[in-house]
């Protein structure tokens, strides 16, 4: 059982919460939270990892961000911090993260948090979570930005860092 707190649009939480197996519908005007990270190595290259072919949502793509939904009594940042580390087993602090948008989903009554990271791990430390990812590279620069240009892109992801990644068009 998964246990999702619900917030208004300016992130205020309210009373009310929801199972997230039990099909449960968002009300109008509250979301769930969702968090994601975007990891750069310290040498300039991006993390990108692979979705599993039976998730439900985006199967089988390439994706430049670890993330997923804040269990109750989460907040963005502690969200963030355990998403990386189960997702790629990547350990970071809460002060690593740098805000990159907070953005709202209508369809799927979600409020991103949308965060970037640079880590000095060891590149062949990243540990797959099973049922979430099946692959991992990093990319220079320029292999990110030809990713992000592509059809294998998640575009909904991209917007969300979509400052980010015009400054690495224009350097």
């Amino acid at each position: 059982m998964e246990i999702w707190d619900l917030y208004d649009i300016k992130g205020n939480k309210s009373d009310i919460k929801i199972d997230r197996h039990a099909r449960q519908t968002i009300p109008d005007g509250l979301y769930h939270m969702v968090c994601d990270i975007l990891v750069q190595h310290e040498d300039g290259s991006f993390l990108l990892t692979k979705r599993h072919p039976e998730k439900d949502v985006y199967p089988g793509l390439w994706e430049a961000s670890a993330g997923g939904s804040a269990v109750s009594g989460e907040s963005p940042l502690q969200c963030a911090v355990r998403e990386l580390k189960e997702e790629t087993g990547i350990q970071i602090k809460a002060d690593d993260l740098v805000l990159i948008s907070h953005t709202h989903s209508e369809k799927s009554r979600s409020s991103f948090f949308s965060y970037f990271v640079k880590v000095n791990c060891p590149k062949d430390s990243v540990v797959l979570q099973e049922s979430e990812t099946v692959d991992y590279k990093w990319v220079d620069t320029e292999g990110f930005l030809q990713y992000v240009d592509s059809d294998e892109t998640i575009k909904s992801h991209n917007m969300r860092y979509e400052r980010l990644i015009e400054r690495l068009r224009n350097q």
